[in-house]
């Protein structure tokens, strides 16, 4: 028996494949609506705004601002085992909608809501790449 356990990897569908092929070529695509110019997440089939059937896909600007965020000391899950400790967090979109996923390139004692990200990919198990957020970077820096 191996002596870690793979982190449990999402399978891109249908509907989400757009989502996961823009992450690999490190692209954040949301779902926007032409109906009423709304962005919407997580993926779905019709707008939550106007409930047009009118979604396409467009990259977003890829930064937001951590809207909260909770620190997670228990193994949970064992393919986290090694991550332990590491946040969730909410982060809210420049276009409006907000993800779940993890703030990485900083300690998580130093997490503020309200803080500027932008996105960065992870790859995950070489065939899938995953959407992270670390602080922005400072015009001029």
């Amino acid at each position: 028996m191996p002596d870690t356990i793979a982190k449990p990897s999402p399978v891109p569908d249908e509907i989400s494949a757009p989502f996961f092929d823009g992450a690999r070529q490190g692209r954040l695509m949301l779902q926007h609506c032409t109906a009423c110019d709304g962005w919407s997440f997580p993926v779905r089939e019709r707008c939550p705004h106007c409930f047009a059937a009118k979604l396409e896909w467009r990259a977003a600007s890829g930064k937001g601002t951590l809207y909260t965020f909770a620190v997670m000391h228990q193994v949970m899950n064992p393919g986290f085992a090694s991550s332990v400790p590491y946040n969730v967090s909410q982060v809210d979109l420049d276009e409006g909608v907000r993800m779940v996923s993890n703030v990485v390139g900083i300690e998580n004692a130093a997490l503020k809501p309200g803080m500027r990200l932008e996105v960065v990919f992870e790859s995950h198990d070489g065939t899938v790449s995953i959407p992270k957020f670390q602080p922005a970077q400072q015009a001029g820096a």
